[in-house]
């Protein structure tokens, strides 16, 4: 049986910054029609939370053996509080990244995932520090910077 993650873990803009362009990282934008008319990351697959559920063998498909981490971002990727059990907030990119992790670990089947990450700050703290940004409007981004 393939070894799953069993837990999430946050990665910070530089940190994220300094690793992406390994072959073995993906990067999982999942805002919904804002990245239409906003910036990407470069290189970054495109799965918005709307229909991410539906979606989630189609990403495991892209990465299955070319891909060990995966990395998550919405706007903000915020953390917040869990309030009780039965209120867990929805934030996209959090809640894509665990939606995920819980298809592995239901399917038991790992693809050669090791690490799932979310970006803390999401996109919008990967763009107010500086980091490069790509506008094409490729699907999936060739990892052009604009």
């Amino acid at each position: 049986m393939a070894m799953v993650p069993t837990s999430v873990s946050y990665i910070t803009s530089s940190q994220l910054s300094a690793v992406a362009r390994q072959p073995r990282l993906a990067i999982v934008d999942v805002r919904d029609e804002e990245r239409i008319y906003d910036a990407h990351i470069a290189g970054s697959h495109h799965y918005p939370s709307e229909t991410f559920a539906q979606r989630i063998p189609d990403l495991l498909q892209a990465v299955r053996g070319q891909k060990d981490t995966l990395v998550f971002h919405c706007a903000l990727s915020k953390v917040l509080p869990i309030i009780s059990p039965l209120s867990v907030p929805r934030v996209r990119g959090p809640s894509c990244a665990r939606m995920f992790l819980d298809y592995l670990s239901e399917t038991k089947e790992g693809a050669g995932i090791h690490k799932v990450m979310i970006l803390e700050r999401g996109f919008n703290g990967w763009e107010a520090s500086g980091k490069p940004v790509c506008r094409c409007t490729d699907l999936p981004c060739k990892g052009h910077h604009a």
